[in-house]
């Protein structure tokens, strides 16, 4: 049972890193209807941001989020302007997937001609220390990126449901064609929700740093899990993505304390049973999906 629940708490402090990357996946989504499958290889870019200015200039990983986030946040924008914003709206949906796969591949062979493809790590002072409490073992570098990925998405929240910006957002998810009535400028809302999608992988990668290893092929198995997580909990729904990451990760924690090698295939396994039996997921909507 001890083992079990420190499982348990290692998952739901991991869960609130892979909440933080697959709210910006669905808040795109939610926006443009693009499944963007390069926000796994923003997350590993925006890790290597933080390495390079964590061995260089000595910036800790943590105080090189904001450089980070504004950086990812302007390369979402770049991406949606010269990738996305030419293809044609009915072709949008399909093609994007390619397109964005094929910006994840560029993305991968820039890393790895300016990087290699040997593994790094972002080794802090801090890196492996932990506290005890009750017994339980809470490493330092897990609870403080939790509280930060906790933060971010307060913010991200606080930015959809307090300010104009996320009114437009709101509305250009629940009706596309009204919001234009209504003068919303959906394109330039695409750009902003894309730079926005983007901007939280650019905060999460440098956390991801600090937690794993990494090489330029690490967004291959990052982007299976983000997709696991944003369809188990429902397209387009931010809450929804929190609570699947929160299960993803606690479910692979908690069988990995019985059966390391079946951990992995955990997410696929509850995801293919929530499916069959919503399959719209846990928190998504027939109708199109509101944030």
């Amino acid at each position: 049972m001890h083992a079990l629940i420190q499982g348990l708490i290692l998952g739901v402090l991991t869960g609130g890193v892979y909440a933080l990357m697959a709210s910006g996946q669905t808040l795109i989504f939610g926006i443009m209807k693009v499944i963007n499958l390069a926000q796994g290889a923003l997350v590993i870019m925006s890790a290597y941001l933080a390495y390079q200015l964590f061995t260089s200039f000595g910036i800790d990983p943590f105080l090189a989020i904001p450089i980070t986030t504004v950086v990812m946040f302007g390369m979402g924008v770049l991406i949606e302007l010269s990738f996305l914003r030419p293809l044609k709206r009915e072709d949008r949906s399909e093609l994007s997937l390619l397109v964005t796969f094929a910006v994840a591949l560029l993305i991968e062979g820039v890393l790895s001609v300016s990087f290699s493809t040997n593994r790094k790590s972002i080794n802090t002072g801090y890196a492996n220390s932990s506290w005890t409490i009750l017994g339980y073992q809470i490493t330092v570098v897990r609870f403080w990126a939790f509280c930060l990925c906790l933060v971010s998405l307060g913010l991200l929240l606080l930015l959809l449901n307090r300010t104009r910006f996320g009114r437009s957002v709101r509305a250009t998810v629940q009706n596309p064609e009204s919001a234009r009535l209504l003068g919303v400028d959906a394109a330039r809302v695409s750009a902003l929700g894309f730079g926005l999608g983007a901007a939280t992988a650019g905060a999460a990668g440098s956390v991801y740093g600090l937690l794993y290893s990494f090489n330029s092929g690490s967004h291959y198995d990052l982007i299976s899990r983000l997709l696991s997580i944003v369809i188990l909990g429902g397209l387009g729904s931010v809450g929804g993505a929190v609570f699947g990451a929160v299960i993803v990760s606690t479910s692979s924690a908690a069988v990995a304390v019985y059966s390391p090698q079946w951990s992995e295939m955990t997410f696929f396994i509850i995801l293919i049973v929530v499916l069959l039996v919503r399959p719209q997921g846990l928190f998504g909507k027939v109708e199109r999906g509101a944030i």
